[in-house]
């Protein structure tokens, strides 16, 4: 059984942005649980930190919303990616991957290679 994480600080966000824009328009409960889905479930994401993200991202101009029908016929604010919010994608991403290639080089290391 695996255990799940909660997201960590400052990547729903960037979650946020690639699920929409790889999905498309989504409700947030749809959101949290692709992110989830993505993840392998190793993820957890609390719809108390989730909706401030959202409004975040829609106050920012990365997102827009409307209202809808979900898949039961019940009445959900449906998200979507804005031109501002692939731009921002774009930035972010390019950010998390330099990090990230940082961040490797620390576990690659070993005393015989440094001066």
């Amino acid at each position: 059984m695996k255990q799940k994480t909660d997201v960590w600080q400052g990547t729903l966000g960037l979650m946020v942005l690639k699920t929409l824009d790889v999905l498309g328009p989504l409700h947030g409960y749809g959101i949290a649980r692709r992110i989830e889905q993505i993840s392998g479930d190793l993820l957890v994401v609390n719809q108390g930190t989730l909706y401030p993200v959202l409004l975040k991202l829609e106050h920012g101009g990365a997102i827009a919303s409307e209202w809808g029908a979900s898949e039961n016929n019940r009445r959900a604010r449906f998200y979507r990616l804005t031109r501002a919010g692939h731009k921002l994608l774009e930035a972010e991403t390019l950010g998390w991957e330099r990090t990230a290639t940082i961040i490797a080089r620390f576990f690659e290391v070993r005393a015989e290679d440094l001066p």
